[in-house]
């Protein structure tokens, strides 16, 4: 059985595509200088919606477009980044059959999974238009997109940060609420009384 994993501030520090964006940012500012207010809003609807679904960062990779290689940029952003910003305690358990599973967008993730050897399920983009391609693998996303991917596969062990993969949680055998390098178990399910 794997174990399963979200990957922003669960296995890796901060959020990655808004690191992979400040990242190219530094590295292309004149080219990406006019992306930066629609970035900043993103950035604050973001931070306000806690469903984070296709609204919200539907037109966040649109600065790729700007960039003289986005390929390239995203394997410089792993060489500078993995070593630094994954969890030494991911790296201690890492597993070949891991899932990472994440609302990210999975062109961004896919070399880090690759050097890691681990697989991958994240969000869909279009690399012509870099618009979502569907709905974010979010939440209860996560179970639909696992299951068209393996089935009912058994889950050994999951991690995340945030109590919106409750719906993953709960079929695994065991949850873990990762805050910072601490992993905790997962909270139980408040059930509600009626009188």
């Amino acid at each position: 059985m794997p174990n399963v994993y979200d990957f922003d501030k669960t296995v890796f520090y901060t959020d990655s595509g808004f690191t992979f964006f400040f990242f190219c940012f530094r590295r292309h500012f004149f080219r990406l200088l006019r992306h930066l207010p629609r970035l900043v809003l993103e950035l604050l609807r973001f931070a306000l919606n806690r469903k984070r679904g296709k609204p919200v960062k539907g037109e966040f990779y649109l600065f790729l477009r700007s960039l003289p290689n986005w390929q390239e940029e995203v394997c410089l952003f792993w060489e500078a980044k993995a070593e630094t910003l994954l969890k030494p305690w991911y790296l201690a358990q890492k597993r070949p059959d891991d899932i990472i599973i994440s609302c990210t967008a999975d062109f961004l993730l896919r070399p880090l999974c690759e050097q890691l050897n681990v697989r991958l399920i994240g969000t869909q983009v279009n690399l012509n238009t870099f618009h979502l391609e569907g709905v974010s693998c979010y939440g209860t996303e996560k179970v639909h997109r696992l299951r068209a991917e393996y089935g009912n596969i058994a889950i050994a062990e999951f991690y995340s940060d945030s109590l919106c993969d409750t719906p993953l949680a709960e079929l695994a055998q065991q949850a873990w609420l990762v805050k910072d390098d601490e992993r905790l178990p997962w909270p139980k399910l408040k059930t509600s009384i009626t009188t």
